[in-house]
């Protein structure tokens, strides 16, 4: 984990690097003691986590933390304040964490193990960043020119050796693509329910089982239902439960 500490007092921005330096996994990788130069290190370096001083002359740290969750994928963000009320401001701005000076060897060991996790904000971020990396429509090329689907149009893609078959809300599509390919592309929107099967999740209504040894989905706009392998059959009751 790559750490930036944030403090207007140089002692205790020394006193925080030395109890890191032993914590395995963790390096600093930079230091400010103001809330203008701490951004401007952080879009020089690239940080998992900033222990940031709340009450700092100027830009405090709570205005800091407001402009890095503009960033595209800010860092995790754990508070360091000497007054309880700052702390709870802390806590309401859904920070990975926040401790209390004079911090603790125990508690920042604590605190930077829960900065592991993704913070809200970043788990926002990544999901954004996904879907705009996603391609918007599949494109074949046909005897009429290309042909584009929309991907929010698409229902689920059937693979029949050396071609796939887009079923989407306007009729069928035949495209070269791999099913692995499309699932890579595609991300969690959609879902590999057989070795030749990938369903768009926003459409699956249902999942009926077909005797002992058989399962298929339900989609809407479908009325035929999707078979799903046994390998696959646990991840699809899982999403349904959800």
């Amino acid at each position: 984990m790559k750490i930036v500490i944030v403090d207007d007092e140089p002692l205790a921005r020394e006193r925080l690097r030395r109890m890191i330096e032993p914590f395995p996994g963790y390096e600093v990788v930079g230091e400010a003691g103001d809330g203008e130069s701490a951004l401007r290190c952080l879009h020089d370096t690239v940080a998992d986590t900033v222990l940031l001083d709340v009450h700092m002359p100027g830009m405090d740290g709570l205005q800091v933390a407001r402009a890095l969750a503009e960033s595209d994928v800010p860092p995790a963000v754990i508070f360091i304040t000497a007054h309880s009320e700052h702390a709870l401001s802390a806590h309401n701005s859904h920070a990975a964490g926040y401790l209390l000076k004079p911090v603790r060897r125990d508690d920042l060991a604590a605190a930077l193990s829960r900065a592991r996790r993704p913070s809200r904000a970043q788990l926002a971020a990544f999901e954004d960043k996904a879907s705009t990396d996603r391609p918007a429509f599949v494109s074949a090329r046909t005897r009429d020119g290309i042909e584009r689907v929309a991907v929010a149009d698409i229902l689920y893609f059937w693979a029949d050796q050396k071609y796939t078959t887009v079923y989407h809300m306007q009729g069928e599509l035949l495209i070269e693509q791999s099913l692995l390919t499309l699932e890579q592309s595609l991300g969690g929107a959609f879902m590999r329910v057989h070795r030749k099967a990938l369903v768009a999740c926003r459409h699956i209504t249902g999942l009926r089982l077909d005797g002992p040894d058989g399962a298929s989905l339900t989609l809407r706009h479908v009325r035929d239902g999707v078979p799903v392998s046994r390998r696959r059959l646990a991840d699809v009751r899982a999403l349904l439960e959800k």
